[in-house]
C-alpha cells in the first residue's frame, strides 16, 4: 500500500491505482488476523459501489472527489444511513437503524468516501483503555509487529484506530471527548487530529459529554489530518510554510511531564533535542494552572455529570442496567452525585481556567507534551483487575484531557524510533488556533521523518496539499 491517504488518491488520479483495487486490500486487511474485533458491521455492498464508481468516473475523464472511492472507518457513535449506530453497546442492539446520514458521515461520502463499516469502541466512548466486553477488543497491531505480547489498542476509538493500523481503512472518522482520538493514536503509530471543538458538527453522534465531544478523524499522517479535517469541518485550512527556526514552542512542565516511562521520555527528549538542533526556539514554561486539573475533573466532571443525564433512565431499570459494561455503568453513575448547582458551578470555574491557561500562552506558535505517558500497556492485566484499569485509564486521559478542557485543538503524532514501542509527540494551542497547530506539526513530521527515515514521505508542502484537496 501506498503510504498514506493523500498518496493513495494521487495514485488513482494518476492512473497508476484504481480505487476498487485498493479497496480490496482493505478488504483484506480487515479480514486479517490482526484487525479481529476491530469492526462492529461492515458496509461492503455500499462501499463497493462508491470504489467502482470512482473508477468509472476517473475512465470517463470526470473530476474525482478527494477521497477517489477510498476507505474510511465510521465509529459506531455516528449515524450512518440504513445501519444502527449502537456505540458498542449491547443495551443498544435493538435500536432501529439511522434514516439518515448524520452531518459528519454525509460531508465524508459527499467527498467520496468508500465508508466501510462501523469500527469497535470502548462502550458508549466512555475510556481511554479500549477494552470491549461485548464485542471483543483488538489487540493493538502495532506493537504485535515488535512484541507478541498483547496490549490494548487504545481508547476509545480502539476499532477506528486498529482499522488504520492495519491498513483495513485509509483514515478513521471517530470522537474525542478526553483524548479518544489522540490515545490510540499515540499507541499504534498514528497521527489524531482533534479540531476545535465548534469547527465539527456532532449532531447524529450519541453524546457522551456535550460540552468537551469532539468530531474528528485518526490518519496515517498530518497531511491526511488536514485533508479529514477540511472535509469534516468543510473549511480550507489555511497552512502556513515556516522554518523550524523561526517556531517559538513551549513545554509545560506541570503536569504533562509527570510520570513518564522510560520509552516515552526518551522518545520526547530525543523529539526536542532534534528541534534545537534544527533551530526552533523551545522554552520551558510551569503553567501551573494545569496543576487544577483534579479540582475540574472531580466526581468524574462534565463527562459524569452529562452522561448522567443521558443513561439515567436506562440504569434505573435493573434489565437494562445489567447489560452495561460493569466498569462503564461505574463511571456514568458518579454523575448521580453531582447537583445542578456543581454543574453550573463547574461551568464557571472552567471559563476562567481557560482565560487563565490562553493568557499564559499566548505568544506560542504551539505547545509540546507527551500524548500519553506510557508506551501501549499490556492487556492482561487490565482485563482482570479493577484498580489497575482505573489507574491506568486515569493516567492515559491525563494529558490529552487538558485540551478539551481547554477547548482547544491537538495533533498527536508519532515520535518514536522504528524499533520502538509507539510514543506519540501532541503538538496543541488554545481554541482557533487549529491551522497554526496543524501547520506546526507538518513541519516537525518532515523532521522526524527525515531523522527516522520512516513514515510518509516530507516532499509534500502544505500548498501543495491544498492543491490536491481541490
Amino acid at each position: 500500500m501506498t503510504p498514506d491517504l493523500v498518496s493513495a488518491v494521487s495514485a488513482i488520479r494518476q492512473g497508476r491505482a484504481r480505487a476498487s483495487e485498493l479497496l480490496q486490500a482493505s478488504e483484506a486487511a480487515a479480514d486479517d488476523p490482526a484487525c479481529a474485533h476491530a469492526f462492529i458491521r461492515r458496509f461492503t455492498a455500499q462501499a463497493r459501489a462508491t470504489a467502482q464508481g470512482t473508477d468509472l468516473l476517473r475512465q470517463a475523464g470526470g473530476p474525482l472527489p478527494p477521497l477517489a472511492g477510498l476507505a474510511v472507518s465510521i465509529k459506531d457513535l455516528f449515524d450512518v444511513q440504513g445501519q444502527q449506530t449502537t456505540a458498542g453497546a449491547q443495551v443498544l442492539a435493538d435500536a432501529p437503524t439511522a434514516t439518515a446520514d448524520c452531518t459528519a458521515v454525509a460531508r465524508l461520502r459527499r467527498a467520496g468516501a468508500a465508508l466501510v463499516g462501523h469500527t469497535n469502541l470502548s462502550e458508549f466512548a466512555y475510556s481511554g483503555i479500549g477494552l470491549n466486553p461485548h464485542h471483543g477488543t483488538p489487540a493493538n497491531p502495532t506493537t504485535a509487529r515488535l512484541n507478541p505480547t498483547p496490549r490494548v489498542p487504545g481508547g476509545s476509538t480502539s476499532g477506528g484506530a486498529v482499522s488504520v493500523a492495519c491498513g483495513a481503512a485509509w483514515a478513521a472518522l471517530g470522537s474525542d471527548t478526553g483524548g479518544s482520538i489522540r490515545i490510540p493514536a499515540a499507541l499504534q503509530g498514528l497521527v489524531g487530529f482533534k479540531n476545535t471543538q465548534a469547527l465539527t458538527p456532532r449532531d447524529g453522534c450519541i453524546p457522551l459529554s456535550p460540552t468537551l465531544d469532539t468530531t474528528c478523524a485518526i490518519t496515517r499522517s498530518v497531511r491526511d489530518a488536514v485533508l479529514l479535517h477540511a472535509i469534516l469541518a468543510d473549511r480550507r485550512p489555511r497552512l502556513s510554510v515556516q522554518p523550524l527556526a523561526a517556531l517559538r514552542l513551549a513545554v509545560p512542565h506541570t503536569l504533562m511531564l509527570d510520570g513518564l516511562d522510560s520509552t516515552v521520555a526518551q522518545a520526547f527528549e530525543q523529539t526536542l533535542q532534534l528541534l534545537r538542533d534544527a533551530g526552533a526556539h523551545l522554552h520551558e514554561i510551569a503553567l501551573p494552572e494545569l496543576g487544577e486539573l483534579a479540582g475540574l475533573q472531580a466526581q468524574g466532571g462534565f463527562a459524569a455529570a452529562e452522561s448522567w443525564a443521558w443513561h439515567r433512565a436506562r440504569l434505573a431499570d435493573p434489565r437494562q442496567a445489567e447489560r452495561y459494561d460493569p466498569r462503564v455503568a461505574q463511571r456514568i453513575r458518579r454523575g448521580e452525585s453531582i447537583s445542578a448547582a456543581d454543574y453550573i458551578d463547574l461551568g464557571h470555574q472552567r471559563r476562567d481556567w481557560i482565560t487563565r491557561v490562553e493568557r499564559a500562552i499566548a505568544g506560542c506558535d504551539a505547545l509540546l507534551s507527551p500524548t500519553v505517558p506510557m508506551v501501549a500497556p499490556v492487556m492482561a492485566p487490565l482485563l482482570s483487575s479493577d484498580p489497575r484499569f482505573f489507574a491506568i485509564n486515569a493516567l492515559l486521559l491525563r494529558n490529552p484531557s487538558v485540551i478539551n478542557l481547554l477547548d482547544g485543538c491537538a495533533a498527536s503524532l508519532p515520535c518514536h524510533a522504528p524499533d520502538q514501542l509507539p510514543v506519540g509527540l501532541m503538538v496543541w494551542g488554545p481554541a482557533g488556533a487549529d491551522d497554526r497547530v496543524l501547520s506546526v506539526s507538518l513541519a516537525i513530521e518532515a523532521l522526524l521523518h527525515r531523522t527516522h527515515a520512516a513514515g510518509p514521505p516530507s516532499d509534500f508542502g502544505p500548498s501543495a496539499l491544498l492543491d490536491e484537496e481541490s
